[in-house]
């Protein structure tokens, strides 16, 4: 027999009553019936239960078990009486009567509970997180992980892609990021960069005629982490392809994402048709440019029943360049108790407060209630209603200034709307592609232009778009949005050298910047370089939403915390002093 075990916890059933077996696991939990130990054997696989009584020649070495320790069982296999079978386990229709028994590995006292769902802090289950691992709502997060992974593998590779490395170690590159970088032994006072993305290598391998490259490729950003973006590294999905349009990438990349969603998805509904939705209308709509498509709730512009109304707030706005009234139909919402509600809401946003009109029966008819409607009259009341839709019960909220300055929380009111009515489908993945992003921004204070996106995009259009305003450029880009979060982004490329030096030369950078910083990919487009396209999906988030978490670290095996910070090994860590001589470095204090 082997030493450890001849089968895993989740094996035994009926038929192998009667069998002598050998098991290893952990103990789950204990239970003590008066004579009689029964014990939880759990393994990566499954839970068995082990018995001993008093005859049982293992008993009193049974009895110092504690929670977690690590053991090795021999017994024989034993149907469980009818009345005692378990039907929620695979295995609750046997026992294992323990025969004999060793302590592979005892366990302290331990900082965090594995059985159940009790609650601990972020550090303490960070710090040990080898023991938070074991629970199981993360032994299926993390299996669920690594089957995702080796599906999106088998996907891509029936697409006809083939999976090639990059390096890890590389020149520092933006990529809208802070690089990571690397000091050098060989070169003192160079430094490497740990890519942010593996971008420009992807764009050399079609350089270099290869038609369709993909892998699931480590990235390396220092930025500040959200519940849905990790601090320092995450995985993704990498792919691009020769010779393709932006519909080409699309019809590519659905298939194994659907494909993943609908495997992984536990009979959620996946939607199999993806609008394209631009990113002007997407902001003005949803109020960002990952909307949830699972709110039917579609917000708009309604300025033109403001402007010159006895509404004074509203119509004064107006007044000003660049300014406009949106609305946010609420269906269902028409009680003053949500009004105010979600008045208030806006006011903890930082916002003086939300407008409202809700629709009542009025005796006569319907009758619009509210200080917007007694302000601006009937007629434009009605007005709004018969464009937004709405009838009687159903309410609008309405928010007025620069859109830039409102979008946000528009944004987060409607999904705020959408979950308190019930509008919300919690039961479905629906996507969208958001597209024609524009190629560049100004920043308000200095007057900059600057790329918005991904620099290394195709303007449409190509040169002649880059002669007239900038901000006026749209990009071939594209991001996928699902259920609110950015799954995929992406472009076709920008191959040719000209344009790129014209691109680059409206955000400020001059030729001879970009050939410093680009000098591989700009001198390997001299050479007849493909038009080439493609895009990248972000591993961890598709996995936290087919797991139906909040938090990127619960799927993710050893993330770091708020802080940057791996609490179990100790990173980041002071370097000793050898190691800093070794690289010519010298560690200056914090002013």
């Amino acid at each position: 027999m082997h030493p450890y075990r001849s089968m895993t916890c989740a094996d035994l059933r009926k038929e192998h009553v009667g069998q002598t077996v050998r098991l290893a696991g952990w103990v789950h939990r204990i239970r003590d019936h008066g004579g009689v130990l029964f014990i939880d054997l759990r393994d990566h696989y499954g839970t068995t239960q082990v018995l001993a009584d008093s005859d049982s020649p293992v008993f009193k070495d049974i009895e110092k078990l504690r929670s977690e320790w690590c053991i090795r069982i021999d017994g024989e296999v034993k149907a469980r009486d009818e009345s005692l079978v378990n039907s929620k386990l695979p295995t609750g229709e046997i026992e294992v009567y323990a025969r004999d028994m060793e302590v592979l590995g005892a366990s302290e006292e331990l900082p965090l509970i594995v059985f159940g769902d009790q609650e601990y802090p972020e550090e303490t289950r960070l710090r040990y997180r080898y023991l938070d691992l074991r629970r199981a709502v993360m032994q299926k997060n993390m299996t669920l992980r690594s089957d995702v992974v080796s599906s999106i593998r088998r996907r891509m590779w029936d697409q006809s892609f083939r999976e090639y490395q990059t390096p890890i170690i590389t020149a520092s590159s933006p990529e809208g990021a802070r690089d990571f970088l690397v000091p050098s032994r060989l070169h003192p006072g160079k430094f490497y960069a740990l890519p942010q993305a593996p971008q420009q290598f992807k764009q050399l391998i079609m350089v270099s005629g290869f038609d369709k490259y993909f892998q699931i490729a480590p990235c390396f950003r220092d930025e500040d982490p959200r519940a849905d973006r990790s601090p320092t590294d995450f995985y993704q999905l990498d792919m691009e392809m020769s010779f393709v349009t932006q519909e080409d990438v699309f019809a590519a990349i659905q298939p194994v994402v659907q494909g993943v969603f609908e495997e992984f998805g536990e009979g959620a509904k996946v939607d199999d048709v993806w609008p394209q939705i631009s990113y002007a209308d997407a902001a003005l709509w949803y109020g960002t440019d990952k909307p949830d498509l699972r709110n039917p709730i579609r917000m708009e512009r309604v300025s033109e029943h403001f402007a010159g109304s006895g509404f004074a707030i509203f119509a004064k706005i107006l007044e000003q360049d660049g300014t406009e009234i949106r609305a946010i139909p609420a269906p269902g919402g028409g009680s003053r108790k949500f009004c105010d509600r979600m008045n208030a809401f806006a006011q903890k946003e930082g916002l003086p407060g939300m407008g409202y009109i809700f629709w009542r029966d009025g005796g006569e008819g319907l009758e619009a209630a509210g200080p917007l409607a007694k302000n601006i009259g009937p007629e434009r009341t009605e007005a709004i209603r018969q464009q937004l839709g709405l009838e009687k019960g159903d309410a609008a909220f309405f928010l007025g200034g620069r859109p830039e300055e409102f979008e946000r929380v528009a944004g987060k009111a409607r999904t705020t709307i959408g979950d308190e009515l019930g509008l919300t489908d919690q039961n479905r993945f629906a996507f969208a592609w958001i597209v024609d992003f524009p190629m560049y921004e100004k920043d308000e204070e200095t007057g900059r232009v600057d790329f918005s996106h991904n620099p290394f995009s195709m303007p449409q259009g190509g040169m002649e778009a880059l002669e007239g305003d900038p901000l006026k450029v749209l990009g071939y880009q594209y991001d996928l949005a699902c259920n609110g979060y950015e799954l995929i982004s992406g472009a076709i490329r920008n191959h040719r050298p000209e344009i790129m030096f014209k691109a680059f030369k409206l955000a400020g950078y001059g030729e001879d910047e970009v050939r410093k910083r680009f000098g591989g990919m700009v001198n390997a487009f001299r050479f007849g370089a493909p038009p080439h396209g493609g895009c990248a999906a972000g591993i961890d988030r598709i996995v936290m939403l087919l797991a139906g978490e909040d938090n990127i670290r619960e799927v993710i095996m050893f993330p770091m915390n708020q802080r940057a910070e791996d609490l179990m090994m100790g990173a980041p860590s002071e370097p000793a002093g050898e190691q800093l001589r070794e690289l010519s470095l010298r560690v200056l204090p914090r002013e």
